[in-house]
């Protein structure tokens, strides 16, 4: 019921809504607040919800805008569009994630910054600032569960009205839902959003502060950017709750591969952001003539382009985050996946003008219900494009154009848990030449064996730019100098308000325990000499459908020059054409040769050992011990493979 019906209190707030709020077990302190304020919205339905959003006008266009300290701050323009809003920040900094906005402020293990060595005091005051704060605005309070509405935590976010939008791309994610359908409840987790903090009290910067009980995960949104909050502020509150009771939310997209011999295999893909998770899960893209370019030589420019007749159909399963919950899992030796969202937060950089993605335009430019659109172009009452990203300062389209998609529009989207067959890891790789030498050396596919997908996983490099998050003044020095960045266990370790460690222990059991899943590598943007963008990882995940889960034999594999990438097949032919070897073997390109790889292959090593020595503790499992100890050796892939041998 919405609080914009009759038989309202004195403070304009519906009695049937203070009864769904009398429905809800809220600790004593949030229940005060929302009793103190003006009003309180519960939007009856997400077509509600989508009006607030457009302010008490209606539109066209709508600022978003906060009193700190007597003077209006803008915080976001919101524009009407004919296909749903387009929301865009003043200024650049706000337009996509900070690495470092994550604090806790409660006593719980922890790895991340608490907030008292941050800012020296306790967050208590702050906290009770920010709910004699939103006591004194309109409120809209949404009802959601955590994890999706199947397998989701019953929990509640409470918004400022005139930031509506925020709450419509958080329902949308999580899926909406009623206080009649949800029922009486007590909360696992509560959203707290209070722009105007990001001024008053963290310096402008992005602050998501958690505070966690065994209980209760409140998390306080102190910016309107729902990357860090409504998406990854869930994506904590989940993992939180998997490190309680020993499972794990993963960083990862899936997708059933049904090829042309209606041969099914299902393709599980992580990796550190900018790792092609979203990509995975989209078609090969085409040239106009219908062959595909599958890289392009970065000193000749010669172009090697491949022709295939007929892809694979394509059903995506998960976006970004991959629910592994126990209550799915089989024990036949695969890993059992679902969506934990109801909605996908898809970044649209790599859309930059029509035809690009045929199926996924078609969602956004003729959408079922209106969409909320981040750092796009708008024009009142006109077609938001995908491709029309917004300028930053610089002149230059801003990198993270995203657009929240219900599940629901994904046309042939799988609602049911999928059995994983194969578990890729994606990297950005720069390209590597003999005059150049980088860490760009992986080949198109690499098959390791568990112990050195955990290795990957546990180090997650993220190199070679990306679009997602801002960095900070030290990462954005190395990754312009061509170094890495580790990403942290998973690639979900930046969302983790928990131990490193323990999300180790948790990542190696879950692979240990699914001996059946295939593990693979893939890079990204480049394979040695060649520029690739996300080809070499679209026709993997082809070649894998095509081949499916059967045996391969041990002669059919060569020993990879560097050991961190396990093996290459002796050769990958994909609808009849070879694959030229050299781009399964670097080193055997003429413009990379054996010195410029092996020079690849130590600032590798390098950048593992240094990494990997903060997880050496007394509460790391036994079994990662060792396998810690033998990259610190330098050890053989016959040393990994004793560890944890390799399905065949």
């Amino acid at each position: 019921m919405s609080g914009t019906l009759s038989d309202t209190t004195q403070d304009g707030t519906d009695e049937k809504v203070r009864a769904f709020l009398e429905s809800v077990n809220l600790p004593a302190e949030v229940r005060a607040a929302l009793d103190a304020c003006r009003r309180v919205i519960v939007p009856s339905s997400r077509a509600e919800l989508y009006r607030m959003a457009l302010g008490p006008d209606g539109g066209p266009t709508f600022a978003v805008e906060y009193d700190v300290d007597g003077t209006m701050v803008r915080e976001a323009d919101v524009v009407r569009c004919l296909n749903g809003v387009s929301v865009n920040y003043p200024e650049d900094y706000m337009r996509r994630r900070d690495p470092d906005c994550m604090r806790v402020a409660d006593d719980l293990p922890t790895d991340k910054p608490r907030y008292r060595d941050v800012y020296g005091k306790e967050f208590a005051p702050t906290k009770a600032e920010t709910l004699e704060w939103l006591s004194r605005q309109e409120l809209a309070v949404v009802p959601f569960k955590a994890g999706g509405p199947r397998f989701g935590y019953p929990s509640l976010a409470i918004c400022p009205t005139n930031a509506a939008f925020f709450a419509t791309a958080l329902v949308d994610l999580q899926g909406w839902v009623t206080f009649d359908e949800i029922g009486p409840f007590t909360p696992r987790s509560i959203l707290y959003v209070a722009p105007p903090f990001r001024h008053t009290h963290f310096d402008g910067r992005q602050v998501v502060v958690h505070d966690r009980t065994e209980d209760l995960h409140e998390f306080f949104a102190y910016n309107l950017y729902p990357g860090p909050s409504a998406k990854k502020g869930v994506f904590s509150v989940l993992l939180d709750i998997g490190q309680q009771e020993e499972w794990l939310t993963a960083h990862a997209s899936s997708v059933k591969v049904t090829t042309p011999y209606e041969n099914e295999t299902v393709v599980m893909h992580e990796g550190a952001s900018g790792g092609g998770k979203s990509e995975m899960c989209q078609e090969i893209r085409r040239r106009e003539d219908g062959r595909i370019l599958l890289g392009t030589n970065v000193v000749t420019d010669e172009p090697y382009v491949i022709t295939l007749s007929e892809a694979s159909a394509l059903a995506p399963v998960t976006d970004d985050m991959t629910l592994c919950h126990p209550s799915v899992q089989t024990g036949d030796g695969k890993l059992v996946v679902a969506d934990a969202e109801d909605g996908w937060f898809v970044r649209v950089d790599n859309l930059t003008e029509y035809g690009e993605d045929v199926h996924l335009e078609r969602v956004f430019i003729h959408p079922e219900e209106p969409l909320v659109f981040f750092n796009l172009a708008g024009v009142p009452d006109a077609t938001c494009l995908p491709w029309e990203h917004s300028l930053d300062s610089t002149g230059k389209p801003c990198p993270n154009p995203r657009i929240v998609v219900p599940r629901r529009l994904i046309q042939g989207v799988v609602n049911e848990p999928e059995e994983v067959d194969v578990r890729t890891f994606g990297v950005r790789m720069p390209a590597c030449t003999r005059d150049n030498p980088t860490y760009g050396i992986m080949g198109m596919m690499h098959l390791v064996p568990p112990s050195l997908a955990w290795l990957w996983r546990l180090i997650a490099p993220r190199g070679d730019k990306n679009p997602s998050i801002g960095e900070n003044a030290e990462a954005t020095a190395t990754l312009a100098h061509g170094g890495m960045v580790s990403e942290g266990v998973g690639s979900f370790w930046p969302f983790s308000t928990g131990t490193r460690v323990g999300g180790a222990n948790l990542m190696l059991r879950q692979l240990v325990d699914n001996p059946r899943t295939r593990y693979v590598l893939t890079p990204n943007q480049h394979v040695g000499a060649y520029k690739v963008g996300f080809a070499a990882q679209w026709l993997t995940r082809e070649y894998l459908a095509r081949r499916g889960p059967g045996r391969i034999r041990p002669d059919r594999l060569v020993a990879s020059r560097c050991p961190l990438f396990g093996y290459t097949l002796e050769e990958v032919k994909i609808d009849g054409q070879l694959i030229r070897p050299t781009f399964l073997r670097t080193h055997l390109q003429s413009q990379v040769g054996v010195e410029a790889y092996d020079a690849g292959a130590k600032i590798l090593g390098d950048f593992f050992k240094s990494e990997l020595q903060q997880y050496l503790t007394d509460d790391l499992d036994p079994l990662g011990r060792r396998i810690i100890e033998t990259c610190m050796a330098d050890g053989t892939l016959e040393d990994y493979e004793a560890l944890t041998p390799m399905e065949p």
